[in-house]
């Protein structure tokens, strides 16, 4: 039973284990928390999406059942993208006797009773991207994230891998993921008994303040855009796009203000200092 992690903590603990993320726009605060609170939390659960191309769906959801459906979409590459941060429609209803296993963390859960308690609240969810049909197969690297994601969580709450769990243990309505979760949790166990290696800085140089001219066109002005909207700062009306615009000036001029900057400081053309402290993702 613990707290959630912030977003922030998400990312460091995440980082801390070795992976590489993918963040998506506005994903710290797509969440389902009006329907109810999140929390306490009591451990990870894993999905397969049953389906191909499923980043869409996982963000956004249906008609009948809205996004986020996960915390986070794990592709057959390996690459996690975090998409959404709080309550997500992903556990739906299950069993307390499960419920009650996992909080004692015990080696073996018992088989799924009555649905009788929301997991939405009370659990981390992240989809795998399979076909879940049992000959679909589980690259190795996907699985090295579902591993290494699994163990961060874990260690950022001091649970044991007995806190991560599969749909199909939570309620007998699901099947998924389709594959033995003992052994899952044993290779969770195994990083949880070393250190963690975490994944190496790769963050863009600063390009100078003249790089940063109207109109001046690059892929690195999205990367830009895109985390001042990760950290709160955006005030694009569409976008962010590759194109620096005044839109990009004001959404820079919020961030540095955010750092204590003020007057002259905060001119909306990066600086060093501020530029540091983005940490933009290098393209």
């Amino acid at each position: 039973m613990a707290t959630p992690l912030t977003a922030e903590a998400l990312v460091r603990a995440l980082r801390g284990e070795g992976l590489a993320l993918t963040e998506h726009t506005g994903w710290r605060t797509h969440n389902r928390n009006h329907k109810g609170a999140w929390g306490p939390v009591h451990g990870v659960m894993l999905h397969h999406t049953a389906g191909t191309d499923s980043l869409r769906l996982c963000r956004d959801g249906t008609a009948a059942l809205p996004g986020p459906l996960c915390t986070g979409l794990i592709t057959k590459s390996g690459t996690l993208h975090l998409l959404g941060h709080g309550r997500t429609n992903h556990a739906g209803a299950g069993s307390t006797a499960v419920l009650d296993a996992v909080r004692a963390e015990k080696s073996a859960l018992p088989a799924p009773g009555p649905d009788t308690v929301d997991g939405n609240a009370r659990f981390y969810g992240f989809e795998i991207e399979n076909l879940g049909n049992g000959r679909d197969p589980y690259p190795a690297a996907q699985l090295r994230t579902v591993e290494r994601l699994s163990a961060a969580i874990c260690r950022a709450h001091g649970w044991s891998a007995e806190s991560v769990i599969a749909h199909k243990e939570w309620t007998r309505r699901k099947i998924d993921p389709s594959f033995p979760m003992t052994v899952l949790r044993a290779r969770v166990a195994a990083l949880l008994s070393a250190a963690p290696t975490p994944a190496p800085t790769a963050y863009a140089p600063f390009p100078g303040a003249a790089f940063f001219v109207p109109g001046r066109r690059s892929a690195l002005i999205t990367a830009v855009g895109k985390r001042l909207v990760a950290e709160g700062c955006g005030r694009y009306a569409s976008g962010p796009g590759p194109v620096w615009t005044p839109a990009d000036v004001l959404s820079y001029a919020a961030w540095q203000r955010s750092l204590g900057y003020v007057g002259l400081a905060a001119d909306g053309i990066p600086g060093r200092a501020s530029w540091d402290k983005l940490r933009v993702p290098h393209i």
